[in-house]
């Protein structure tokens, strides 16, 4: 006879703002994405709008919700089709002084998800200077974007190309 051990369950209580920190970064390492993305504005100067994101996708919400608890900021969607939760963030200000901080203060560990996030804040830096309204800040952050989670699975509907067709 196999004896099997009762799980006990951990409350948030029972976490160190330090251990949930870490643990959320963890959890944010292996399923979270920052991206940046394009949108076309005619009425827009340069043409085109910059939109940054941080989300965390689950089937499960009670982590997202425990994220955006501990983040202060975003919303959680579900998605019908599959019932899949997603934890989003897009305003600019949440960005900059919420999100960027939390995961200075909990910082990722894997190379892809450090440098993605590197070019991130690079990013965020440009746009709270206003450099995403101008040609060449525009130039510049899409140059950046270049470099943001490189691999098989990604897909832009818009590029530099289509902004600087001469790039």
């Amino acid at each position: 006879m196999v004896k099997i051990r009762s799980v006990r369950t951990i409350s948030r209580k029972d976490l160190s703002q330090e251990k949930l920190g870490f643990f959320l970064a963890g959890f944010v390492e292996g399923e979270g994405s920052f991206n940046v993305s394009l949108r076309k504005k005619s009425d827009y100067k340069v043409g085109w709008q910059v939109v940054m994101s941080f989300n965390v996708s689950q089937k499960d919400p009670t982590i997202l919700e425990l994220l955006q608890d501990e983040i202060k900021c975003g919303i959680i969607k579900v998605r019908k089709k599959d019932n899949l939760h997603s934890f989003d963030v897009t305003n600019p200000k949440d960005i900059i002084f919420k999100v960027i901080p939390y995961f200075q203060k909990y910082p990722l560990l894997s190379f892809s998800k450090k440098k993605n996030f590197a070019i991130f804040c690079d990013i965020a830096y440009l746009m709270g200077k206003g450099e995403h309204t101008n040609t060449s800040g525009l130039k510049k952050i899409l140059e950046l974007r270049e470099n943001i989670n490189e691999g098989k699975g990604r897909t832009r509907k818009y590029g530099i190309k289509d902004v600087f067709l001469d790039y």
